[in-house]
């Protein structure tokens, strides 16, 4: 009997977009892979349609709050239907950056240091020694997300608005020069690494991560053998760290400049990558010898409950 997937996309969160165009590369490459594919744009009525729906497996293509915070996944487990990537509780943790952060360095991952304040303490003062990076707790897709320069005189003042919609605390992180480098997981193994370099030669923010052209990734990274294979090792113990499942992908820096420190820290863990036509993870698993139709169908095959 052919499986039906209900591919859940959209959603309400600020990366609703995002995963409209996720959810629609993976249910149009789920279907060329012979399932019964049901999209649904998963609404405050998400459980309601799904209790209809009954699907065999959800494919989860959503972003951000309700969709990657854990909140459709225990949705997903009461109702138990099996779903793909991360659960609850590894889904919650990795979504709050400064948990993330105390569980990765517990388990020896190396993070940046910083310290979590409210947005309009953060408007105040500088939080750290300049330079250093501010970004909401909960967010991503690098919404809300600030580099603060050396000789800027103010914090961004952005952050005293009415209308910030990316949550009260923030996250300020030293800045790490060098390098933007990433490594995904698949199940228990770790990818190979990509460098990313913002075709502005800025860093990597939304338009550089989700514009055609936006970005030019280098894979497999060109990095010292042992280096490279550190990326990768720290990638698979973050993932483990966390409780991830499925796939799920780190963001690392590295400081390689002359004279740098030397430092490679994981930034964070994402339990949903993006799987649109300028994703990082569809790429790595190409390389690795998956088209994007195998890669969704391993997901789907890999989905369970109690994850």
């Amino acid at each position: 009997m052919t499986k039906h997937v209900a591919v859940l996309m959209g959603g309400l969160s600020a990366e609703r977009e995002i995963s409209l165009r996720s959810g629609e590369a993976c249910a149009k490459a789920l279907e060329e892979q012979g399932f019964r594919v049901t999209r649904v744009d998963a609404g405050h009525d998400v459980a309601n349609v799904l209790s209809s729906l009954k699907p065999d497996v959800a494919f989860n293509a959503l972003h951000g709050k309700f969709g990657e915070d854990g909140c459709i996944q225990g949705v997903l487990e009461l109702l138990r239907i099996p779903y793909t990537h991360s659960g609850v509780l590894a889904s919650s943790v990795a979504m709050k950056k400064d948990v993330a952060k105390t569980v990765m360095a517990a388990a020896g991952v190396p993070v940046p240091r910083g310290r979590v304040l409210h947005r309009l303490e953060a408007a105040q003062a500088h939080a750290l020694p300049l330079p250093y990076v501010l970004k909401p707790v909960s967010e991503g897709s690098s919404f809300g997300v600030f580099i603060i320069h050396e000789g800027q005189e103010h914090p961004p003042q952005e952050l005293w608005r009415e209308d910030w919609s990316h949550g009260d605390m923030m996250l300020a992180e030293q800045f790490i020069a060098g390098r933007e480098l990433t490594c995904a997981v698949m199940g228990d193994k770790a990818l190979d690494v990509i460098e990313i370099l913002a075709a502005d030669g800025g860093w990597y923010d939304y338009h550089a991560k989700y514009a055609k052209g936006g970005s030019k990734h280098v894979l497999p990274a060109n990095l010292k053998q042992n280096i490279y294979q550190e990326v990768q090792h720290l990638a698979l113990e973050a993932h483990r760290a966390l409780g991830c499942r499925g796939v799920s992908r780190a963001d690392f820096r590295y400081d390689d400049r002359p004279g740098g420190t030397g430092e490679l820290v994981v930034l964070e863990v994402n339990t949903q990558p993006g799987m649109t036509e300028t994703s990082l993870v569809p790429e790595m698993a190409a390389y690795a010898g998956f088209s994007f139709g195998e890669l969704v169908k391993w997901m789907v095959e890999d989905a369970s409950c109690d994850r």
